[in-house]
């Protein structure tokens, strides 16, 4: 109650933008003080549940509720909230060279729809200073996902050399790896998603990850590919295609939208990807296709829209292994993850589950 109480009628008050940068810098901060990262636990930490736990390529995921990309741009606070109850997350987008992004104002709350749109436009510090952050965050508690794309500068024509940088230059330092082809905000990026393009880019990414995996050596690392819900069927039909033969780890469905439909708030009107709630049911839906196209052998993150334990819930009967946050951690606080973790549980034993795996794509079949 803490923050809906006290942060959010102040962080609300301010810019979108401002409150942002003051959440992520005020987590940095708290993260590396001597016994901040034991107050956050304290405060927000999420006890693991045996129901709940899961190994997926290689890794320990304690709990399936993740931090999605995009909060977290530059890694500055992955000690913070590493403390807040996340079974992972993502930092990120990335791309080689730093960038401004689109101008200002490019954030907007649409408290009515319980939503966000963004057209940031991958603003952020490139891989140099990235991974100088996620070098001192020191012994992981968490796995860390570095997300990764293209400089707006570089024609998709060669966009897999930047695919290839943000690897070479991050590869030691990201649990896994997210390949982001379904942004919105950076123009013609979306193409990327389709044929020729797509069967090159996830070539090259798979290509370098094998180079890094050979100079590096430990255990081989997962990379995911991070699609819109805007495809059509038979796009993606098309594109699951394409990453199944791709041999990457994973799908992670889905980023922000383009649709409109339904919202009353004024921002309405804004141009850029929308998030949270009137994105529930359409990522469901596309993580159930994806889960049908690949007969629940790719593993699947289920993002979008995601307030409560049952959304979670729906999402991972479609067929998610995990789920991501982001839009509902803005108007819900950190409390959140406790309650979807404990509400999951409820779920499971009402269903007669005794493990979340049991629960993977049940509505799918």
């Amino acid at each position: 109650m803490l923050y809906k109480k006290l942060a959010k009628p102040v962080l609300f008050r301010m810019d979108p933008e401002k409150a942002h940068h003051l959440t992520i810098d005020g987590l940095s901060v708290v993260g590396n003080l001597p016994g901040g990262k034991q107050l956050l636990k304290s405060m927000y930490g999420v006890p693991e549940s045996p129901q709940l736990t899961q190994d997926l390529w290689g890794l320990h995921f304690g709990n399936p509720v993740g931090l999605a990309a995009g909060l977290d741009k530059n890694a500055k606070a992955v000690k913070g909230f590493s403390q807040l109850g996340f079974g992972f997350m993502e930092v990120g987008t990335i791309t080689p060279k730093p960038q401004p992004g689109n101008e200002q104002p490019r954030l907007f709350r649409l408290p009515e729809d319980r939503a966000l749109i963004n057209r940031m436009g991958f603003n952020n510090v490139g891989t140099a200073e990235m991974a100088h952050n996620l070098e001192k965050t020191g012994k992981r508690v968490i796995p860390v996902a570095v997300n990764i794309g293209k400089n707006k500068s570089t024609p998709n024509e060669q966009a897999e050399e930047d695919y290839r940088a943000c690897i070479g230059a991050l590869y030691t330092y990201g649990d896994f790896f997210v390949v982001n082809i379904s942004s919105p905000n950076t123009p013609d990026l979306r193409n990327l998603q389709h044929g020729d393009d797509l069967k090159r880019l996830l070539s090259t990414v798979r290509d370098e990850m094998q180079v890094q995996h050979k100079k590096h050596g430990g255990a081989a690392k997962p990379v995911l590919v991070k699609i819109a819900p805007d495809l059509t069927d038979d796009e993606l039909v098309l594109t699951v295609q394409i990453i199944k033969e791709s041999g990457v780890s994973g799908i992670i469905a889905t980023n922000t939208t383009l649709s409109r439909e339904g919202l009353r708030h004024a921002n309405r009107e804004q141009a850029g990807g929308l998030s949270g709630l009137p994105l529930t049911k359409r990522s469901t839906d596309v993580i159930r296709r994806v889960y049908q196209l690949t007969d629940g052998k790719l593993p699947i993150i289920g993002a979008g829209g995601i307030f409560t334990a049952q959304d979670a819930y729906d999402k991972i009967r479609a067929g998610a292994s995990l789920i991501e946050v982001y839009t509902a951690l803005i108007y819900e606080g950190p409390g959140l993850l406790g309650r979807i973790n404990k509400g999951l549980q409820e779920l499971l034993k009402k269903d007669g589950f005794t493990h979340i795996s049991q629960a993977i794509g049940v509505d799918s079949h």
